[in-house]
């Protein structure tokens, strides 16, 4: 019988891959003994003992005192230190940046947006009012600039997370192929990652939202753009040229049939945004129907939703037809992709009247139609799925991997 040759790590490989995975149990316990890492990790107590020897070393474990008793000795219970440092969270969009400060257990901190508002809005100047508020959210909460780990960014744009380039904002000043990764990393001196923020919102919604059982689901996102977060088996779907999910650019039958350009809207962003709601408001106003529900300064389309919502026939006739479109999007991710879970987001997607008229559109399909439901994060699901990515990065901050000795 041939003799295989069983590869072995070096000694400082395998104590790096312990610590990782103490580390992890730490972090999913809250607190606990060592005799509880031995019985969750299969590791030996000795190996368990030095390696929490080296973490409270480090500053990443704390202990806590002796725990309750059950029958002998009281535990010495310790926990992962989460305050030794911080993560923050920033969405960038036409109107604002966002920004949300947490701990090392993603417990939030701290959260403030900032207008933009008649600002300079180039790569240049956002990353200054980055680094501003940065300082700013740190004061308050009396940390350092060497205890932010890591800082997750989302952009409304295709992003090339590899590279940490953004390919083109058409709503902001300057901003093609912008090498936003490097610009930031020289004012934040810390792990900077970036992604598209429709694809953190759905890690948001996966980490703390409507998608927390689920590892295949897509969340299609109607609000100032259009466009779809791909999860499959568990992570986030780029595609090769990192523009999975750009679902504003579809064509469907009644769309123009021009080429799609990066630099500008897609046909659907067009017709279900807002603007393309308050367009049809406004080619069907006439004489008799103009100012009986509401005058034409106070109309967007938040509002033309309510009165669909609330029955008003022709903004029921307005949103029905956008739901028509959003539904055959729906079928068409749903025979690609089968998905579990389709979820509706955005202020215009995540709105009721949407929602029901969609769910009616897709009565009768008798196969690859998901379960439909609106997302539960709102608002802040961009900023928790970038926590969520932050958190994912952590273990490898806090405990780098050794050098390839020569």
């Amino acid at each position: 019988m041939k003799r295989k040759n069983i590869p072995l790590g070096r000694p400082s490989i395998l104590r790096h891959t312990n610590a990782h995975s103490i580390l992890k149990l730490l972090r999913d316990f809250g607190s606990c003994s060592r005799a509880d890492l031995v019985r969750a990790s299969g590791l030996s107590a000795p190996t368990v003992t030095n390696v929490v020897k080296d973490l409270l070393q480090k500053g990443l474990v704390e202990p806590l005192g002796e725990g309750e008793s059950s029958g002998g000795r009281p535990p010495d219970m310790i926990r992962f230190h989460a305050e030794r440092g911080c993560l923050l969270a920033v969405q960038i969009s036409s109107a604002s940046l966002t920004f949300l400060l947490t701990d090392l257990n993603g417990i939030e901190l701290e959260a403030c947006k900032l207008p933009l508002a008649d600002y300079s809005t180039t790569p240049a100047a956002v990353c200054g009012y980055i680094e501003k508020e940065l300082k700013l959210l740190l004061r308050k909460q009396k940390k350092t600039r060497d205890q932010l780990l890591a800082i997750v960014v989302g952009v409304p744009a295709i992003t090339n997370v590899n590279d940490g380039t953004v390919l083109a904002i058409s709503t902001l000043e300057d901003w093609r192929s912008v090498p936003l990764r490097d610009m930031l990393s020289k004012v934040v001196h810390c792990t900077v990652i970036l992604e598209n923020d429709i694809n953190l919102a759905a890690q948001g919604e996966q980490f703390c939202g409507a998608a927390q059982s689920e590892k295949d689901f897509v969340l299609i996102d109607i609000g100032e753009n259009v466009g779809a977060g791909i999860f499959l088996d568990g992570r986030i779907h780029h595609g090769s040229q990192w523009s999975a999910g750009e679902i504003g650019y579809m064509r469907l039958p009644g769309t123009s049939r021009r080429q799609p350009t990066i630099h500008e809207f897609g046909e659907l962003e067009m017709l279900l945004t807002g603007s393309g709601i308050l367009k049809s408001w406004h080619e069907t106003s006439d004489k008799h129907t103009r100012g009986e529900t509401a005058s034409d300064d106070e109309i967007n389309a938040i509002v033309i939703l309510d009165m669909a919502h609330a029955g008003d026939a022709r903004a029921r006739k307005i949103i029905r037809k956008r739901a028509e479109i959003v539904a055959d999007i729906i079928i068409d991710l749903s025979l690609i992709l089968n998905p579990n879970l389709i979820l509706l987001g955005g202020e215009i997607g995540g709105h009721p009247a949407l929602i029901e008229f969609v769910r009616q559109q897709l009565q009768g399909s008798e196969f690859a139609v998901p379960s439909i439901s609106s997302g539960t994060s709102g608002n802040r699901a961009v900023l928790w799925g970038a926590i969520a990515l932050a958190l994912e990065a952590i273990p490898s901050v806090l405990l780098p991997e050794p050098p390839m000795s020569s």
